[in-house]
């Protein structure tokens, strides 16, 4: 009988042991699995993570800006700016500023440098020939009058993409408000594609359109 009980407990402790051991090894196989499974994910995840810093644009720009602004300085801004934004962040025109040859609604690179000249400059480099003019002037430098003129109006007309105020002013019909609503529309906007597009600007009606029409350009 004692025999026969010891061969059951042992029976008994063999089985535990044999359940035990299979239990150990299926929790040691799960773990390895989890384990390669966790640092594949993590593989993955750091490859998309620089994927998508890889396709991040630059966000920020820097632009020289010089001459004839209340604060000339380099200036941080966001990438997709224009001149406007530029000159804005300047402080602004200063008084006698000259934006004739400055395409304000050029979108701007990082490392440009914006240069606004004076009224008083602009009228000197006719004579002296000194000064480089960007777009949208033709001429690389401002060599006569026709070349000054040429660039602003077309066979006497005022181009109103790139018209000053004033010029937008000897308009009949147009004053200062109104000049500075055009200025601030193709600011926004873009340039005008047709001259008919100027009634668009709030304050130009067809009626004003008829007085000025023989006399604007695109």
């Amino acid at each position: 009988m004692d025999c026969l009980k010891k061969n059951l407990f042992s029976i008994i402790i063999g089985i535990l042991l044999l359940i035990i051991i299979l239990l150990l090894s299926f929790l040691i196989a799960y773990e390895l699995k989890y384990k390669d499974k966790k640092e594949e994910l993590n593989i993955q995840d750091t490859i998309i993570s620089e994927d998508i810093v890889s396709e991040v644009p630059e966000e920020y720009i820097f632009v020289d800006v010089k001459g004839s602004v209340k604060k000339p300085n380099v200036y941080k801004l966001q990438k997709g700016s224009r001149t406007i934004d530029a000159i804005n962040a300047s402080g602004g025109l200063a008084k006698n500023a000259n934006t004739r040859f400055i395409n304000l609604s050029k979108l701007l690179n990082d490392g440009d440098a914006i240069v606004i000249y004076s009224n008083d400059e602009i009228k000197k480099a006719q004579k002296q020939n000194t000064i480089y003019v960007e777009t949208p002037c033709v001429c690389e430098e401002i060599k006569n009058d026709a070349c000054y003129q040429d660039n602003n109006t077309n066979n006497g007309k005022v181009n109103i993409n790139i018209a000053s105020k004033e010029e937008l002013m000897t308009l009949s019909g147009i004053g200062e408000s109104k000049a500075n609503a055009i200025i601030e529309y193709r600011t926004n906007n873009g340039n005008f594609n047709t001259i008919e597009d100027i009634m668009k600007v709030s304050g130009i009606s067809e009626t004003i359109f008829n007085k000025i029409k023989e006399n604007i350009t695109t």
